[in-house]
């Protein structure tokens, strides 16, 4: 898998490695339920925010299941977002996207700005064939993001997960390489 080259840079945004003074921030809106309402786990405690952002800032992308977390900022605005992770799913050619942005950040198209980016990165650079993105049915603002980035829905799997305290339907978009690249022409 060839090395990913930092910081990958879009129209508005910059998707940079983690920094320990992006702490505050990053604590700031994980330790919300309204943004931990569709991550597993609870909302985070200041020391699972620090152990986060530790790992973030410290990832390897080298082999399957390994993942990278890439912190979104504002071109000229420094800053934290949020953050967009890629990780490499086991098969050939295989990837899993996801997002997370701060409420101040959210319905201004970062997300959609950020992970087309992550795709980009996936399809151009690490070779992937097909990037999927995971998310619970009642998450709208999310399935709404993964239809912008023109990936279908492939798969609704009825109470597949049980968190916080009720079953969720899990809903699966997909794109594959020739999709996305067809979409940028």
């Amino acid at each position: 898998m060839p090395e990913i080259t930092l910081p990958l840079r879009t129209e508005r945004l910059i998707l940079r490695r983690f920094e320990s003074t992006d702490l505050d921030a990053f604590h700031a809106y994980h330790s919300l339920p309204e943004t931990a309402r569709f991550l597993p786990g609870e909302a985070k405690s200041y020391t699972k925010c620090m152990e986060s952002v530790g790992k973030y800032a410290n990832f390897v992308y080298e082999k399957e299941n390994d993942w990278v977390c890439l912190a979104i900022e504002a071109k000229g605005s420094p800053g934290l977002l949020g953050e967009v992770v890629l990780k490499w799913l086991p098969g050939r050619g295989q990837g899993e996207v996801g997002w997370t942005l701060a409420p101040a950040s959210r319905g201004k198209g970062y997300g959609a700005e950020a992970a087309d980016a992550v795709l980009k990165l996936g399809f151009e650079e690490l070779g992937m064939h097909r990037i999927e993105a995971k998310l619970d049915a009642l998450n709208t603002a999310s399935a709404a993001l993964c239809e912008r980035l023109g990936m279908r829905l492939e798969a609704r799997l009825v109470d597949k997960w049980h968190y916080k305290g009720q079953w969720a339907t899990e809903l699966v978009y997909a794109i594959l390489e020739g999709e996305w690249r067809a979409r940028r022409q």
